[in-house]
């Protein structure tokens, strides 16, 4: 598994990394499914995009709490991008496996470790953290699932368990970036990596393939 030490302060810098990362899996046409603003369009070229969001500014609108099927053909898209999204919907099973229906090759799906985000708030007794708790009034939106790094991960391994169609070809976790020393001892205190990724990893990055389809030639 790949770690790449790097802190995501806004949308854009996730989508950058995106961009950087996994850009060789992208083919000629590209579905990023809550795309947000779409800022992963302003970089790209000569790649037909199409972004699906309730807000922002999508090519296609879609609710995906709502819909039970996205609005595209089997096999539409050579590459599906799916970016701090499932986590926010009840319906993630349901998405999950529209992502890979809709997808012809490869889906790119960055899930969010919720409990590095929450050690520290709870530890110090802070009393709520971001995207959960209970605010006065009703919010837009917020996180409807609380999994850790290792629960994703496991999640995917067993999606692949089930559709044989699909296979795993990267992975790679994104860590805040320390010093050092303070690096060596969190390793030295949780030896174990399921142990350390939950604690200190913050989102795990997963890229399947059909393997009906062959792969680019990146």
């Amino acid at each position: 598994m790949l770690v790449d030490y790097v802190n995501f302060y806004a949308r854009t810098n996730r989508t950058k990394y995106t961009f950087e990362k996994f850009q060789k899996y992208f083919g000629r046409k590209i579905l990023d499914v809550g795309c947000d603003k779409a800022f992963l369009k302003t970089m790209i070229k000569n790649i037909e995009y199409v972004g699906v969001d309730i807000s922002g500014n999508p090519d296609v609108y879609v609710d995906l709490e709502k819909t039970q099927r996205l609005p595209f053909e089997d096999s539409s898209f050579d590459c599906v991008i799916c970016s701090d999204v499932l986590e926010h919907l009840d319906n993630l099973h349901l998405i999950f496996s529209e992502l890979l229906r809709v997808s012809g090759r490869y889906v790119i799906i960055a899930w969010p470790n919720n409990w590095v985000n929450a050690r520290i708030p709870i530890e110090r007794g802070h009393g709520h953290f971001k995207h959960y708790g209970l605010p006065p009034e009703k919010p837009l939106d917020r996180h409807k699932w609380f999994f850790s790094l290792s629960e994703a991960e496991n999640f995917v391994k067993e999606q692949i368990q089930k559709n044989r169609n699909i296979q795993l070809v990267e992975e790679r976790v994104s860590e805040k970036p320390k010093i050092f020393p303070l690096h060596l001892l969190r390793h030295i205190r949780y030896p174990k990596q399921e142990y350390y990724l939950n604690r200190y990893a913050h989102t795990l990055w997963t890229v399947l393939q059909k393997k009906s389809e062959k792969k680019t030639n990146a």
